[in-house]
């Protein structure tokens, strides 16, 4: 079959094949069950645990869980006994340690509770099955460390690696084939030698520091608080795509790479602007509907799903959780939506940009920071002008963004999200804070010791939509609420009423990575504003209003130049923020430079701990590795396309003009249609020829290239390579017009796009 023949096949088999249904849960009166119902009834809560726990063993944990203990050999056992029974009882035959390495994803390896006990009698060996799990193996397992991304700090003969049960995260099943399901053990991954070598180990320790350093900020400001704990808080924005899978079958690039390396957009595309908030497809709301089930199982908040702005493309949207467990969840869900989406023949695809010319996708991640009493600590209340908390810890975010900007573009960059950012559709690389007008006015008007202008002192405000009346004259519009600030999305780093949205996140990355980073700038800016506001109060026995006034309006004044209102698009804000002094990185691998830089180093390393030298040496050259290795592959991937499909195509079309236009010059009849399409179209397949032979020189000498300089690697392919790339894929978009769609050996976007 040819590929016209299979890409028409399965635009039938699209449109006419058979539909999953699945039965949603029903209670025993054949009702069906409230969401609230099924939420986490796949997980080992702390509650379950309690139940299937001794009261002393229950207790013991807690206090482990705390960091009050460790946790000893009686009460692990016990969980091992109490887990292993309840996850047995829904099905489970074995176990994995869940852990996230720095792959982007995650990685798991299954071992079965099935063990066999042999007994010695007269009459030979007997072999008793039982089913076993120890608090041994709850804790620890061993996977091979050589065999992840470690930058250097293990070799192929250095092969142990430890994970390690991350008690703050609760142990779930999954279902799994036949019937059978598989018990799930949150971990942190390291080395022999106790280096991290995963994304959520350092997570874990921002989240602590950033813990005692806005603790002891809170005390200082409110002694009579006795806060203990402050917690990140996490929301993120999932975007991806869903296309065809027998589509994507039929495009390698997409297969290999995560995205098409040639394609022409449709006429019509996004830019009628009706596809965001648009009826979401019915395939499409099968998927969904499925994937929200088995996520409410197993605990994870969906709370809003809808169509983006590219045609195929869709978003889901969490309740916030604690950022650690926001993450695993976050990872899980990506995890869950592939395997739905396959059954029902369609493919999920994460890439940042996997379609040119229309939108790419993000994973907006929004951020806040919250006391163990519930408490928002990025909540402006009434009356932010008079609230020097919040605007303290406001501040302490925008002292963060102001010294250590480079470490967030850092910790967004990849060879993938390049694709996306400062495209019209993504923030910029300049990293600057969106306020929103109000706020901005606070903070000035703070500076200038000056009265609030056009300043409302509610946080809401009811705006009457006068004398509307629907037309069948049923009822009036309700008043509305105003949020204290406006949305910018063209803003990288934006303040939405109660939290930070960090939207230049991308949407195949793990937010691990991105949240650490803004966890120790913001750390270390907290510190920063503590020891101001201690120097301030002297001996005092408290800080008085006047002492924070003067801690406020000098950090005013240092943040101001991260601060920006406008649009971050334009061109005029990339002159004024050269004019301020902010950095604009424009590629990856530059940015990776400044993982290492001392002044982002000492912060990681000593400022706040959250890493080693050796870790952070490691990070660097895995994510440099990565970058090169990403462009590489997309390198070798766009010549075996050219190669085996679109120049035998375009050869296979030239010869069939050719022969059209003798034959028809041969009976006498006028062939300038067809000479005139070959006219056009060879000096673009001499083009194509000209530009494969060099992709395959430049892709040789990167091969061929010799440097123990990973960045030099990265800058390399990001500077050869991808220009290459670029300029082969103008030439075949451009024969993809001309050569008739039945020598065309690839779905086309209108396939990719509309056919679901």
């Amino acid at each position: 079959m040819s590929a016209y023949e299979l890409r028409k096949s399965a635009l039938v088999a699209a449109a006419t094949g058979q539909k999953r249904e699945i039965q949603y849960p029903l209670k025993a009166d054949g009702k069906p069950r409230y969401p609230s119902e099924i939420y986490g009834e796949n997980v080992f809560t702390l509650k379950t645990m309690a139940k299937a726990l001794p009261k002393p063993i229950f207790a013991s944990f807690l206090k482990q869980r705390r960091g009050r203990q460790n946790l000893d050999k009686t009460t692990a056992d016990s969980i091992a006994h109490a887990v292993r029974v309840w996850a047995m009882d829904r099905g489970a035959t074995h176990y994995t340690h869940w852990f996230q390495p720095q792959t982007g994803t995650t990685a798991e390896k299954h071992d079965a509770f099935l063990s066999l006990v042999s007994t010695f009698t007269p009459g030979g060996e007997e072999v008793t099955p039982i089913d076993q799990f120890s608090g041994g193996q709850l804790l620890q397992s061993e996977p091979d460390a050589s065999s992840f991304p470690s930058g250097g700090m293990r070799s192929t003969f250095e092969a142990r690696g430890y994970t390690i049960w991350d008690t703050s995260s609760s142990m779930f099943v999954q279902e799994g084939p036949n019937g059978t399901s598989i018990l799930y053990i949150p971990s942190v991954y390291i080395s022999y030698n106790g280096d991290a070598l995963d994304e959520k180990t350092v997570l874990l320790r921002s989240n602590e520091v950033l813990s005692r350093a806005a603790s002891d900020l809170l005390n200082l400001l409110e002694p009579e608080a006795h806060v203990s704990h402050v917690y990140t808080t996490l929301g993120t924005e999932q975007e991806f795509f869903l296309v065809d899978r027998t589509m994507y079958a039929l495009r390698p690039d997409l297969k290999i790479t995560g995205r098409t390396l040639v394609g022409q957009l449709p006429p019509r595309h996004q830019q009628l602007e009706d596809h965001y908030f648009g009826r979401i497809p019915s395939r499409v709301m099968r998927v969904i509907s499925e994937l929200e089930l088995e996520c409410l199982k197993l605990g994870i908040p969906i709370k809003t799903r809808h169509n983006e702005v590219a045609p195929g493309q869709f978003e889901l949207a969490p309740i916030f959780e604690e950022s650690s467990v926001a993450v695993d969840h976050n990872l899980l869900t990506m995890d869950v939506l592939h395997k739905v989406a396959h059954r029902h023949n369609l493919r999920v695809l994460y890439h940042e940009k996997p379609f040119k010319g229309i939108n790419g996708s993000g994973k907006h991640c929004n951020w806040a920071m919250a006391t163990d009493r519930g408490e928002n600590l990025l909540d402006p209340t009434v009356r932010p002008e008079t609230n020097y908390r919040f605007i303290l810890f406001l501040l302490a975010v925008l002292r963060a963004l102001q010294q250590h900007a480079p470490l967030l573009r850092v910790a967004i960059s990849s060879s993938s999200n390049e694709h996306r950012l400062g495209a019209q559709e993504a923030p910029p690389a300049i990293i600057s804070a969106f306020l929103g007008d109000q706020l901005h006015e606070v903070l000035n008007a703070i500076e200038e010791n000056r009265p609030l202008k056009n300043f409302s002192v509610p946080q809401f405000q009811s705006i009457k939509v006068g004398g509307t009346v629907l037309d069948v004259k049923v009822a009036a519009l309700p008043n509305i609420a105003r949020d204290l600030t406006d949305r910018n999305r063209t803003s990288p780093f934006a303040f939405t009423g109660n939290k930070f949205e960090f939207r230049a996140v991308g949407s195949k990355q793990s937010p691990s990575f991105p949240v650490t980073v803004l966890n120790c700038a913001v750390t270390a800016a907290i510190s920063e504003i503590a020891a101001e506001l201690r120097a301030q109060k002297g001996s005092k026995p408290r800080l008085s209003e006047e002492d924070k006034l003067v801690v406020i309006r000098k950090y005013i004044g240092l943040t101001k130049s991260v601060r920006f209102e406008g649009d971050n698009y334009s061109e005029e804000w990339t002159r004024e923020a050269e004019r301020r002094g902010l950095p604009n990185i424009r590629t990856a691998p530059e940015a990776f430079t400044y993982l290492i830089k001392d002044k982002h180093m000492d912060m990681l390393v000593k400022d706040t701990g959250i890493f080693t030298a050796s870790e952070l040496r490691s990070r660097y050259h895995i994510i440099n590795e990565r970058y090169a290795k990403d462009v590489l592959i997309e390198a070798e991937t766009l010549l075996t396309i050219i190669g085996q499909q679109i120049l035998p195509a375009a050869f296979e079309y030239r010869k069939t003009l050719a022969e059209s236009a003798a034959a028809l010059k041969a009976v006498g009849v006028e062939a300038g249609p067809e000479i005139d399409t070959l006219n056009e179209m060879t000096p673009m397949v001499v083009t194509l020829q000209t530009q494969y032979k060099a992709l395959t020189a430049a892709v040789n000498a990167a091969i061929t290239h010799h440097s123990d300089d990973s960045n030099e690697h990265a800058r390399l392919a990001g500077e050869t390579l991808v220009p290459a790339i670029a300029s082969i894929r103008e030439v075949v978009d451009a024969l993809e017009i001309i050569v008739a769609d039945k020598y065309w050996p690839l779905p086309k976007y209108t396939e990719l796009l509309l056919t679901i």
